[in-house]
């Protein structure tokens, strides 16, 4: 962990108690303190500094037009750390596993990105744009690790096959995305009301975006199964909220995001395997995003992409 008692303003807890928490796939810690009768969130992010600002910026957004995302007590940009509102352990995850109502948690995460998405000033000013040759070179990692032996013509054709899509995914509005929007990322405040019950988390890679990303996050989600019954109904209580929106355009641009999405997952479970020996995401989770990617892959607009995927990258 960087040395916090370096951190401006850290005095407070410079002899606090520190517990380790469960992270995540990325380079950052978390850690829990306590001191009196205070808790606060230490998140360590030295390892990619860069991240803080970002967090920083969007975190502020956030709980200016309404939603619940942590307080920042401290923030050191220079050593990447961050000294954050402890929103206590009740992850969506972490619900679901107790058994919790599932349709509750969606419908109220759904119900978050309703509000967000109706929000005029829901993008900040001048937020880069998750475009689509960024969303192709996000899942160029597929490639990397997933097909390293295609020749370069055959990665030309993945790339080919993905430029003539990706544009037509952002035919829906666009709005803030999250990028990183599933139940791991989410948690329970019960003492709030409304959209606020739902703290948010892991948001600084934050883009303006296609609406029907953070929804493929949710409902598609590469950890976990969510029932089709249930995906349907929420897709329904959605497009409820948007009753302009046209349905074929935003069908198709969920398949698409869907596609994309399921594809980089993959490259990042391959690249953790191999690279970093972090085994367990590819063994628990790769074979049901390879269900998602080929669920999505049937949508006839994503043709090419399947022929390609078919020839280069079945697992079957």
């Amino acid at each position: 962990m960087a040395e916090p008692r370096a951190f401006p303003g850290f005095a407070h807890w410079k002899t606090a108690a520190c517990e380790p928490l469960t992270g995540d796939a990325s380079a950052r810690k978390y850690f829990r303190l306590r001191a009196e009768n205070q808790t606060a969130i230490l998140m360590d992010a030295s390892q990619v500094p860069d991240s803080v600002a970002p967090f920083v910026r969007i975190a502020k957004h956030l709980r200016r037009i309404g939603f619940s995302a942590p307080k920042l007590y401290l923030h050191d940009a220079a050593g990447g750390l961050l000294l954050l509102e402890d929103f206590g352990d009740d992850t969506f995850a972490r619900l679901l596993e107790k058994s919790v109502e599932p349709e509750k948690l969606f419908t109220l995460a759904t119900d978050v990105l309703i509000a967000l998405h109706q929000h005029p000033q829901a993008v900040p000013d001048s937020l880069r744009a998750y475009h689509p040759e960024k969303m192709l070179e996000d899942i160029e990692l597929f490639v990397q690790w997933r097909t390293p032996k295609v020749t370069a013509l055959e990665r030309e054709d993945f790339r080919a096959a993905w430029r003539t899509v990706l544009p037509l995914a952002h035919q829906v509005p666009a709005s803030l995305l999250l990028r990183d929007y599933h139940v791991a990322n989410l948690m329970l405040l019960p003492a709030r009301t409304g959209i606020q019950q739902a703290g948010l988390l892991d948001f600084q890679d934050a883009y303006r975006g296609p609406v029907t990303y953070d929804l493929v996050s949710l409902l598609e989600d590469a950890r976990r199964d969510v029932p089709e019954a249930l995906q349907k109904k929420l897709l329904a209580r959605y497009l409820a909220a948007f009753p302009t929106l046209d349905r074929e355009t935003f069908e198709t641009s969920l398949a698409i995001l869907a596609a994309q999405r399921h594809t980089r997952v993959l490259g990042i479970f391959e690249r953790l395997a191999r690279h970093e020996g972090k085994l367990d995401y590819r063994r628990l989770h790769s074979p049901r995003v390879e269900r998602l990617l080929q669920k999505a892959l049937r949508h006839p607009i994503l043709a090419d992409v399947k022929n390609w995927t078919d020839r280069h990258a079945r697992t079957d």
